[in-house]
């Protein structure tokens, strides 16, 4: 079997870097990154009196915009922005796609993308994947809710919409947001990303 050289850095990134986990705090809370408004947004600034979501996207992955098979979970994005603002929590967008760079996830065409979607939430250009690989994040889109103090207490996947197989529809993100709301615990609070593999550059030899 072979794999290409895009497949085979992603394999041995999500080996390397750890994953951020439920109840560790938002690494580079104060790091500040461009909007599609051309200001810059840090997710400490981002986050409201219950906590802030941060979903990791894109222009181009089939899972976030749609294919034939998958209608696109970014068709949720505007009522997932609605739902968290109602339980007061803050919601981020971030492309970390910078293997795109020159192309589909460019800068341009990210403005091009909020504006067409018409995004009501922030769409923030992760520059060198910095927030990304911090976080340890592997897909688009991959979900992290944190709460009030910026401590992680959901993380994974939108809802279970991908799985052909499944018996029962299950809202992962949406049970979490309005447990939170609440007061609540919530019941599931990892579960696996599903979606395309953000597009890292991979590190150059020095040497």
């Amino acid at each position: 079997m072979k794999f290409s050289l895009s497949l085979l850095f992603f394999l041995v990134f999500s080996s390397f870097f750890s994953q951020l986990k439920v109840k560790n705090k938002a690494p580079l809370s104060t790091h500040s990154m461009r909007s599609t408004q051309q200001t810059e947004y840090s997710l400490e600034q981002l986050k409201q009196k219950n906590g802030l979501l941060v979903i990791f996207s894109c222009n181009s992955c089939p899972f976030v915009v749609g294919s034939d098979d998958f209608p696109g979970w970014e068709q949720q994005y505007d009522s997932l922005f609605t739902l968290a603002s109602q339980n007061a929590i803050g919601m981020v967008l971030i492309n970390s796609n910078e293997g795109k760079r020159e192309g589909a996830d460019s800068y341009e065409e990210m403005v091009k993308h909020g504006q067409a979607m018409k995004y009501q939430m922030p769409y923030l250009m992760d520059t060198k994947s910095v927030l990304a690989d911090a976080f340890g994040a592997r897909t688009t889109p991959h979900v992290y809710l944190f709460d009030e103090t910026l401590t992680l207490i959901y993380t994974g996947s939108i809802d279970n919409s991908w799985d052909k197989l499944r018996t029962k529809n299950e809202r992962f993100l949406i049970d979490a947001i309005q447990a939170k709301g609440l007061g609540k615990k919530i019941k599931i609070n990892t579960t696996d990303p599903k979606g395309c593999g953000i597009k890292r550059i991979p590190p150059t030899n020095k040497n």
